[in-house]
């Protein structure tokens, strides 16, 4: 036998915001690279601007990945798009990629984007918290998806498989009254109170304060995934490295997992030896390029 018989068979390869090694996040252009790269899926976050609009952004505010400063929120649609969302990443944009004018995109776009792919894709929603709008984030996004012909019960639109994800526990209860827990991943990763201080610019106290809330609201997402409440499990690798026990048990009791951000060569090795069926990666021509072996992916 094999060292390639002994191993699982490869994970699906998400593309983190698109293929965003390549080219801005989220931008038209990451989306259809990774669908030009044979990403099994991709994934995005979802912020609600002024006029409830559900737009493609990782970041509450606008700063690191436009032309743009304040918070998504204050912002309407229309005046996000007159913003430059892609020339900080350097990165040359070929022509049938769509026009730096095109590159920002709102949750229709990308599943317009997606009903072209020509096969079966995935869609994996994160829905960012805290958000002023609190949970009509999710009334939102959902009352988006069904507009556009997503069927609740099997959580497909068209060609594309959607799944949800959040790091807020109140986000997962609240998505799993309208969404089947097979399609509700609960992230998870270890709260590190200097970072959190660090990016938000926070004091001791406040830095410490939020940390605290935040700690709350991680062990309330493990015990969600101990008690088998969603089906997907969604650590982050360090959190994979860091809590092996906690991650083959949740294996071995059947949680389906999709881990982040998966780059390097070993964390892609680490995911497909534990059997891991799902990675998301900023890279996933070259994760694929290592995963496909002859071995045929998970479904």
């Amino acid at each position: 036998m094999t060292t390639d018989e002994l191993l699982p068979a490869r994970p699906l390869v998400y593309a983190h915001r698109g293929s965003s090694g390549v080219f801005a996040e989220h931008t038209r252009a990451a989306y259809l690279q990774a669908i030009a790269d044979g990403a099994d899926g991709v994934e995005c976050d979802i912020h609600l601007t002024r006029d409830q609009h559900a737009v493609l952004l990782h970041d509450a505010n606008l700063d690191r990945t436009s032309d743009g400063t304040g918070a998504v929120a204050d912002r309407t649609l229309e005046e996000l798009r007159l913003l430059d969302f892609s020339s900080w990443k350097g990165a040359r944009i070929p022509d049938e990629y769509g026009a730096r004018s095109e590159q920002f995109l709102t949750l229709p776009e990308l599943l317009d984007i997606l009903r072209l792919a020509g096969r079966e894709i995935g869609l994996a929603i994160e829905l960012k918290h805290p958000s002023p709008y609190q949970l009509k984030l999710e009334d939102r996004v959902l009352e988006v998806l069904v507009e556009e012909g997503w069927n609740p019960a099997t959580s497909m639109l068209g060609n594309i498989r959607v799944s949800f994800m959040s790091f807020s526990p109140d986000a997962v209860k609240h998505l799993l009254q309208s969404v089947p827990a097979e399609a509700v991943c609960q992230l998870v990763d270890d709260v590190k109170v200097e970072e959190i201080r660090g990016e938000l610019g926070l004091g001791v106290l406040t830095g410490g304060a939020l940390a605290n809330v935040m700690k709350a609201a991680q062990t309330e997402a493990e015990r969600i995934l101990d008690d088998g409440e969603v089906g997907l499990a969604g650590p982050g690798i360090t959190y994979v490295r860091q809590h092996a026990r906690t991650v083959q048990r949740w294996l071995d009791s059947g949680r389906r997992f999709r881990v982040w951000t998966v780059d390097s060569e070993n964390d892609v090795a680490l995911c497909h030896g534990l059997g891991i069926q799902e990675i998301t990666t900023n890279r996933p021509a070259e994760v694929l390029a290592q995963l496909t072996s002859g071995s045929q992916p998970v479904r």
